[in-house]
Order: C-alpha cells, then sequence, then structure tokens
C-alpha cells in the first residue's frame, strides 16, 4: 500500500472507522428501532471502551514524559463526558481524536530507517585467501593483513591496499562523485566500495569496526540519537490554549454551581482545527511537493522549514553541475603539453579524485595513448603518485612542493601540479561549472527568504571551495571537511538556529541527518533519500526555493485554520459558560468548526501562480 495515495489501516483509522459505525448504530438504535436505555447506549459503551481506552493510555503515556500537546484537552474531554455520562459527546471526541491521528500517520507515511538501509548494504562475509582455497569468514574475523578476494559487483567489506587484479570500484557514497576509480596493485580501497567486473586480491589494512564505512555508520548513529524531538505547531498552540479552557471551565462550572458546564465548555474547546485541519495542510502539501517532483519524507520539516535561517550547501553536484573539465595545460620549460596530459592522464585512471576523470577525458578527446600502470600510491593529502611507462609520475597540489619559484601565478579555480621523474612538469588547470541558478536562489534567501548566514561545507581543497564561493555569493567556507567534521558544523549551526543542509552525495547523508531539514539534491542514493527530510528529485536549486515556498504556504494557511478554528471555539466557550451552549448541541458546532477549518487546510494542495521567486 502506497501511503503518498492511500490511507494506512494503522490502529488510529481502525478505531475512527469502529466509532463511527458505532455512533451510526447508536443513533440508529434511538430514532429508528426506538431501543429503551441503557441498550441503547450499548454502542457508545463499546466506542469509548474499544477506541477511548488505547487513546487515553496513549495521551497518559505523553504526560508521563511531560509532554503536553494539543490532544490533552480532547483526552480530559473523554473522560469528563463519561463521567457525566454524555456517551455520545465522548463518542464523538473519541471519533475526532483518532481520526486527527490517523491523518497525522498518513502525512507520514511509512517511515524507514536509513540506519538499516546503511547495514543491508554492507556485505555480511568476506572472502579470505588461505594458500589457493577461498574461505567465507564473518566481517568481525578479519584481521590487518588478511588476504581477500572482492569478486566482481561484490562491496569492499574493509578498508585496504590492491594486491593484484586491475579493475575499478565505484566510490560514490564517500565521494559524492558517481564515477569508477581504476584500481591496480597499490591502489587503496574503502570499505563500503562497489567493485567492477574484475575480482581484486587486497589486504586489509584496518578491523571492519575501523574502516571508513562502519566510521560513516556511527556517524549516522549518532546524529540520529543526538536529533531533538520536534515541537509541531499543534502543539506549541495547544500548549497555550489548554490551560486557557481549562481555566475557562472550571470557572463557568464554579461560578454557576453546576458541574455540566465544565464539560460543555471543554467539548466546544476541544482544539479538533489543531487535531485535523494540520494534518490536511500537511497532506495538501506533500501532494502538491509530489507534483513538482519532490519528495517530502518528514511532513514535520514543511513546518520547519520556514523557520531555517541558517543555509548549508555542500559543493560538488549541488552548487555545482559536479563535472570539472580540464580548461588550460601550462607546461613547464622543457616539455609538451601532450606528453605532460598523457603521463598524467595514465595516472588518474586510478585515482577517486573528480578532477582526475576530466584529466583522462581530455586526453581522450586527444586521442592520445595512455601507457601502462605498474605502481599506484595515493596517500591523502600527497596526492597520486606511480609509475607510468616506466617513468615516475606524480600528482599533487602546490602547496606539497618546496620550492615554487618555476610555478606560474596562482589563479582562481581548480588546479593541480604534474611531476616527471621528480622534475616539475606542469600545472594543469579546470573549472566546475556553477549552476546557472545558484548565484541567483543565493543571492534571494536574505532578502526574500530572512535566511541570515549561508555556508558552503566541503571535502574538496580550499582554492576550489573559495573559488565556487566568490562565484555563487557565499563568503563562510569550510574546506577540506570529512563526513564526522560536517556533522559537527551542522549540529553547531544547529544549535544557533535551525538549520537547513542541501547536498546530494551519500558523504552528506551524516550531515543531512543532523540538520534540522535535510534535502537531497537529486535521489542519488537510496541512503541520501532516507537521511534527508525532502528529496528533490530535478537536480535544480530552483526545485529547493519551490520547497522553501510550499512550506511556508503550508504553514500559513495551517495557522490559518488553526488559529480561526481556535478563535471560533473561543466564542463557542464563552456561550458554553454561559449556558445557551448544552455538550452535545456544542459538540455538533464544533464539528462545524472542524469542517470550515479543513476546508481551508484543503487550499494547501491548490497550485499557486508561482512557486519560486528567483
Amino acid at each position: 500500500m502506497d501511503p503518498q495515495t492511500s490511507l494506512p489501516l494503522d490502529r488510529n483509522a481502525v478505531i475512527a472507522l469502529f466509532v463511527a459505525a458505532a455512533i451510526a448504530t447508536h443513533l440508529g438504535l434511538r430514532t429508528v428501532a426506538n431501543v429503551p436505555p441503557p441498550w441503547v447506549q450499548a454502542p457508545l459503551w463499546l466506542a469509548l471502551a474499544v477506541g477511548g481506552l488505547p487513546l487515553l493510555a496513549s495521551l497518559a503515556a505523553e504526560m508521563w514524559h511531560r509532554r503536553f500537546g494539543s490532544d490533552l484537552l480532547a483526552g480530559t474531554s473523554i473522560v469528563v463526558s463519561v463521567l457525566f455520562g454524555e456517551y455520545l459527546v465522548g463518542a464523538i471526541i473519541v471519533l475526532m481524536l483518532s481520526g486527527g491521528n490517523a491523518l497525522e500517520r498518513y502525512a507520514s507515511g511509512r517511515a524507514s530507517s536509513v540506519l538499516s538501509a546503511l547495514a543491508r548494504r554492507m556485505p555480511q562475509h568476506a572472502h579470505r585467501q588461505v594458500g589457493a582455497a577461498l574461505e567465507d569468514v564473518p566481517l568481525p574475523a578479519i584481521q590487518p593483513g588478511d588476504r581477500l578476494v572482492v569478486l566482481p559487483h561484490e562491496i569492499c567489506p574493509v578498508d585496504g591496499t590492491v594486491l593484484a587484479g586491475e579493475g575499478s570500484m565505484e566510490e560514490a557514497y564517500l565521494t559524492g562523485e558517481p564515477f569508477d576509480i581504476a584500481k591496480a596493485p597499490g591502489s587503496l580501497v574503502l570499505s563500503g566500495a562497489i567493485n567492477g567486473d574484475v575480482a581484486l586480491t587486497i589486504r586489509a589494512d584496518k578491523l571492519a569496526k575501523d574502516s571508513r564505512y562502519a566510521a560513516i555508520m556511527r556517524v549516522m548513529e549518532e546524529s540520529a540519537q543526538k536529533r531533538p524531538r520536534l515541537r509541531r505547531i499543534a502543539d506549541r498552540l495547544g500548549a497555550g490554549y489548554t490551560p486557557l479552557a481549562l481555566a475557562v471551565a472550571a470557572a463557568a462550572a464554579f461560578v454557576s454551581g453546576d458541574p455540566r458546564r465544565f464539560l460543555a465548555v471543554i467539548v466546544i474547546a476541544t482544539p479538533c482545527p489543531l487535531i485535523l485541519a494540520i494534518p490536511v495542510a500537511v497532506i495538501g502539501a506533500i501532494s502538491l511537493a509530489a507534483r513538482r517532483a519532490i519528495v517530502v519524507k518528514n511532513p514535520a520539516a514543511l513546518e520547519l522549514i520556514p523557520t531555517c535561517r541558517t543555509f548549508i550547501f555542500d559543493k560538488t553536484g549541488t552548487l555545482t553541475y559536479g563535472q570539472p573539465v580540464l580548461t588550460e595545460i601550462l607546461p613547464a620549460a622543457g616539455f609538451e603539453a601532450q606528453q605532460v596530459l598523457a603521463a598524467a592522464a595514465g595516472l588518474e585512471r586510478y585515482s577517486r579524485h573528480p578532477l582526475a576523470t576530466a584529466v583522462v577525458e581530455a586526453a581522450n578527446a586527444a586521442r592520445l595513448a595512455l601507457g601502462e600502470v605498474t605502481q599506484v600510491s595515493e596517500v591523502p593529502g600527497q596526492g597520486l603518485a606511480g609509475t607510468v611507462s616506466g617513468q615516475e609520475v606524480r600528482i599533487t597540489g602546490r602547496g606539497k612542493l618546496g620550492d615554487l619559484a618555476a610555478l606560474p601565478p596562482a589563479a582562481a579555480g581548480l588546479e593541480c601540479v604534474v611531476l616527471l621523474e621528480g622534475r616539475y612538469a606542469g600545472v594543469f588547470r579546470f573549472q566546475d561549472r556553477p549552476r546557472d541558478d545558484s548565484r541567483p536562489f543565493i543571492g534571494h534567501l536574505r532578502p526574500r527568504h530572512g535566511v541570515s548566514r549561508m555556508l558552503l561545507v566541503s571535502g574538496d581543497r580550499e582554492a576550489a571551495v573559495r573559488y565556487l564561493a566568490d562565484e555563487v555569493g557565499i563568503t563562510e567556507v569550510f574546506a577540506g571537511q570529512t563526513p564526522e567534521q560536517k556533522v559537527a558544523i551542522v549540529e553547531a549551526e544547529r544549535r544557533r538556529a535551525p538549520t537547513l543542509f542541501v547536498g546530494d552525495g551519500i558523504n552528506d547523508a551524516p550531515a543531512l541527518l543532523a540538520a534540522t531539514v535535510g534535502v537531497a539534491l537529486g535521489a542519488s542514493s537510496d541512503i541520501v533519500s532516507e537521511a534527508a527530510d525532502a528529496v528533490v528529485l530535478t537536480p535544480s536549486l530552483a526545485k529547493v526555493d519551490e520547497l522553501v515556498h510550499i512550506g511556508q504556504r503550508m504553514r500559513r494557511i495551517a495557522l490559518q485554520s488553526a488559529i480561526g478554528g481556535m478563535a471560533a471555539s473561543v466564542i463557542g466557550m464563552g456561550a458554553a459558560a454561559a449556558g445557551w451552549l448544552p455538550p452535545l448541541s456544542g459538540a455538533v458546532l464544533q464539528e462545524v468548526i472542524d469542517l470550515l477549518a479543513v476546508v481551508n487546510a484543503v487550499r494547501v494542495a491548490l497550485p499557486p501562480r508561482a512557486l519560486k521567486d528567483f
């Protein structure tokens, strides 16, 4: 059953249907069959027992944990109606409360666990080589130094180094780049990477619990545990409204000397516009977003998006198209541009860095023959080194070189330095083009949406991140960040103000989970989609703006329905306190108020003239 298209028959929905049938049976027995009391009340007793008791138990549990929401007044109404023998009134309130909870469940859909998705992705066993044979061993049994064989299309179980075989692995879960990274003896492999078509023999360098994938899982788990419980609109409004209603009801009963006035007041005061109208508004917003290619996985995000005052962005694939292009080759004296390009491209086939693809594509476009690679070494932070056709090749950054006199002046953008046989051979310059809508989108956030801070957080090098930040108009930059460091930044910002994070790669998943609202740009991975509160299926910042507008509009209309409905209920409370409105009439009038509030909330699903403003 699709939660976006049909109502799941959870407990609340079943209770609502059962109570509705019980009320209809009671009315039929009383008006048509003329059944005398007390038997005419039997369906209502059954409805209150089957439907009311579970709801009251749930409310009691909430109160035990000191969580007082909009349902508390409804629960009080049920108890008091039973004490006064107003069973029909109590049944009607059970119907409204269970129906509202069912709508809320419908809006939420079926929750899925990102941690479960991560766990399912990893193999439970590895193939350990013992002599000429292979034995399957559980991951915890793998020790550093073990020789393992990763078969074609399997997921690499641990971090290690290739000992034999030449193939490729897809490491998008860590790098955020959907590229196949070539592997040869000496290449590093990462747990969680997907092997290509060739079996690779690797040496385990770490225990499975210390590998990169396990580290990301730990960060995800910690982020989920630290994520604060969100106070929904209904709970915040109900926190002030409930004590007011109870005070008026108590005062009316005390002044009049008629305890039934208490019931009359709290029945009309029951905050059904909160219980019903807000879930209807959320459902409408989810439906509208779906029609705009945006999947809202956490309905609470729609309420929170308008409150976010800090926006944090990943770089590659989020603010850029994620396709760096080699734009300039500056050969050193004594070297030819094509000579340097061919040597570098031969080695870059075995690199995981996104610039490597640009170098290889440039060499292929120039129809250059790429030499055989016999050794590869890629030490994080030191660059790439290896032997290509018997020649030593090293590719690194200018910051790793001692003598910078021979290098051309640094320029904005991305670059790398190539050394052949230890001699400086040339500089490659690249551009990763920002999305066409990046700068206007960033520029309109402060004046149009009240965003006070915008941060660019990336795992890329400082120069590349600074260049992009200048291009799109972001001043606060964090470069060279690991997934763990991204989470720490997001959590620190979230403590200051509600925070929205936009990312696209699996390496962004922990940060998406840690933010107040996480938005995934494109459905590149199930894990990214599970971690995010909303998934923009079409990679476009204009769609992110549409999501922001949908959230703002939903919140505005939901507040109109809730506050308008409560205002009408306050007027009814006055009438009930004066004795002009008995409990049953109050329950009927409350249904009319609910209908008006719900009709207004339905407007959320109707598309406005425009959903973006830049």
